[in-house]
């Protein structure tokens, strides 16, 4: 297990991040460029070296109720991996949220499927006219189009 001294030092090492001392010695490091309201990238490390980061939007993250990974007993690679990937999953949803988005999405049978943004948080999937499936999140429905074999028209 690494001391909190290390992983305030990995920590550290990403200049994106911000640092904010909280109670009990304990810290925090936000991501103030996320285009949503989730700016915690670290919670609560402790002296103690546990602590928290957010992998809420990481596909195959195992995270409690909150979205947040225990990095109790990360190695430095993991902990460097999973701080690199946090960021990355805020800054994707920065660069993928357009008001009232639009796209086409095609299959090999050259049948289509629509993805709009009805609401910040709101994207819905329709066969013509028809509701195919709505989504919390860009990721989640460009997710289920290519699992359904649909490729984003260009």
């Amino acid at each position: 297990m690494l001391t909190f001294e290390e992983k305030l030092a990995i920590i550290e090492s990403f200049p994106e991040l911000e640092r904010k001392n909280v109670s009990l010695g304990r810290v925090n490091f936000h991501y103030a460029e996320s285009a949503g309201d989730k700016k915690n990238v670290v919670y609560h490390l402790h002296p103690n070296g546990n602590g928290f980061v957010y992998g809420g939007r990481i596909a195959g993250c195992k995270t409690d109720g909150k979205g947040m990974v225990n990095i109790r007993d990360y190695s430095s690679e993991e902990l460097r991996l999973l701080l690199e990937r946090s960021i990355h999953s805020l800054k994707e949803e920065e660069e993928m949220v357009f008001e009232g988005m639009e796209e086409v999405w095609v299959n090999k049978e050259n049948q289509t499927l629509t993805l709009i943004q009805e609401e910040e948080d709101m994207w819905n999937v329709y066969a013509g006219l028809n509701l195919d499936g709505t989504f919390n999140s860009y990721n989640e429905a460009r997710q289920y189009l290519e699992e359904e074999g649909f490729s984003r028209q260009k």
